[in-house]
Order: structure tokens, then C-alpha cells, then sequence
């Protein structure tokens, strides 16, 4: 009999924790309880900034620290309650965008808001996810910089997500990072911000080392998230580029891809 290996299990949300159906099966619910009481601490580490994250730390009862808007954000659900928040330079973030719009043209944005209550503005182009996620129709572009943001998204109507990060991150990628966090989702951040960023400084509020950390994922946003951590698990439908990267490949977050690499830690651990 050995101990469990982890004092901290980080999960991504979209593609890793959540199912298609933004649920959390009852199995891999269980198996995150159950490597709480041998001693992990669970970390939600999400792209979604705060507001589009709150909702589903208060389904999951989680009371702990969470890492949101792409490490920009660091949480305490259980306080509802901001620890820290990096904003993007609008000013930045504003000549990046003209660069890349003067390479690749025109893009549709969105931007997320600073803040626990946050606003994500959508002009009339963006495409959204179906579902409940708040968002409010951006009419005026000079709206989107009006206020502090942690981020801003991109889409264009031609080039493939893959093209457009690719196009970008080679334009203006001393300015800003762009990072391909989902189906859609291009994104421009802060300079050196990552999942990393915030889960290096949540893992040092708890106590917890970057080797005493096994992180789940999916996207290529996950990569510094997988450079970080101890070890690093890609999802089954995880984006080639993580793959790449990762120490183990499990099964589907439709399939408890989460709950399969968890409940073996648990059974050697346990002896069984």
C-alpha cells in the first residue's frame, strides 16, 4: 500500500471535466471525492473567465481555489471572491489586432471583461456556443475597449482555427500571446500569461509543488499547463499538439477519461 501520488489533481473544464452537455458524470465526480479524501486537492484551471465559470463551481459543491480566464484569474469559490486578476493592455492589444487584420484581414471579436461580474461583449459577426453563457451584442466597436479586459477572442471567416492562431501568433506574437483554447476560440492575452501562471501561484497558496500536480486536458492552451505540472493527461479527443506533449493519453471526457487515470491511482494506492 502506497500513498496517493498527487497532493493536487488540476482539470481542465470544456473537453476534460465537462461532458458535451456542460455535466459532470456521477462516476468522475466520485473519483475526484474520492482522491480528495486520500489527500489531492481538486483544481478547476479553465479558460472561461469567472462569471462563465461560477455556475458550474456551484453545481460541483467546489469550495476551493480556481484558476480562470486563462490563468488570469485566480478564485476562491468558496468566497466568491477574486485573489488576483490580470488585465490585457488595451492599448496592446488594440495595435496588435490592427496588425493582424492588416495581414490576414478583417476578424470578428469578442471580448471578456475584468471582473467577477464581468461582461463578455460579442460584435455581430462572433459566433457563440450554444448555451446559457451570458454575452451582450457589442453594436458600438468603440465599446470594446471602454472598460478593463482579460481578454479578447478572434475568429476569421475563412481560415481554420489551427491557421488563424498559427497567422497571429506569428504577426504580433511579441506583443501579445495567442492561445487556441476550444472549437472557435482563438484568443489574445497578456504577454506571457498561461494556465501556468495562475496555477503555479494557486499550487503555492495551498502548499503544493509543481511535482506533487497531475493536470488534465484537451487544447493547445493546456500545453503550459502539461510544462508545469508533474504530469500531464491528455483527453482521448485532445488536440494533436497537446497529445504530443503529454505523459499519458486516457479516455474521452464523454467516457470519464478523468475518472479511469484516477481510479487506477487510487486502486494502487489502496493495495487493491
Amino acid at each position: 500500500m502506497s500513498p496517493f501520488p498527487y497532493r493536487l489533481v488540476a482539470t481542465d473544464l470544456d473537453g476534460t471535466l465537462l461532458r458535451g452537455d456542460e455535466t459532470v458524470s456521477a462516476r468522475t465526480r466520485d473519483a475526484l471525492a474520492a482522491a480528495t479524501a486520500a489527500g489531492a486537492a481538486h483544481i478547476v484551471v479553465t479558460g472561461r473567465s469567472v462569471p462563465w465559470t461560477r455556475h458550474i463551481l456551484d453545481d460541483l459543491g467546489y469550495d476551493g481555489l480556481a484558476v480562470c480566464g486563462q490563468g488570469a484569474q485566480v478564485y476562491h469559490a468558496g468566497e466568491h471572491r477574486l485573489l488576483t486578476s490580470v488585465t490585457l493592455d488595451r492599448q496592446l492589444a488594440g495595435l496588435a489586432l490592427a496588425k493582424i487584420e492588416a495581414e490576414i484581414g478583417p476578424v470578428d471579436l469578442a471580448a471578456s471583461r475584468d471582473g467577477l461580474d464581468g461582461e463578455v461583449l460579442v460584435s455581430p459577426g462572433y459566433r457563440l456556443h450554444d448555451g446559457p453563457l451570458p454575452a451582450r451584442p457589442m453594436e458600438d466597436p468603440t465599446e470594446l475597449w471602454s472598460a478593463p479586459l482579460n481578454k479578447v477572442y478572434i475568429q476569421h471567416p475563412d481560415l481554420s482555427d489551427d491557421a488563424l492562431t498559427a497567422a497571429a501568433r506569428e504577426t504580433v506574437g511579441s506583443l501579445v500571446d495567442i492561445v487556441l483554447a476550444g472549437p472557435g476560440i482563438v484568443e489574445i492575452l497578456p504577454l506571457g500569461l498561461s494556465k501556468a501562471t495562475g496555477l503555479s501561484l494557486a499550487a503555492r497558496r495551498l502548499g503544493v509543488k509543481a511535482a506533487e500536480t497531475i493536470a488534465f486536458g484537451d487544447m493547445p492552451n493546456d500545453i503550459p499547463m502539461f510544462a508545469w505540472a508533474g504530469h500531464g493527461v491528455a483527453m482521448a479527443n485532445a488536440h494533436d499538439d497537446l497529445k504530443a506533449v503529454a505523459h499519458e493519453i486516457t479516455a474521452s471526457n464523454e467516457s470519464d477519461g478523468i475518472a479511469v487515470v484516477l481510479e487506477e491511482l487510487l486502486s494502487r494506492s489502496s493495495g487493491s
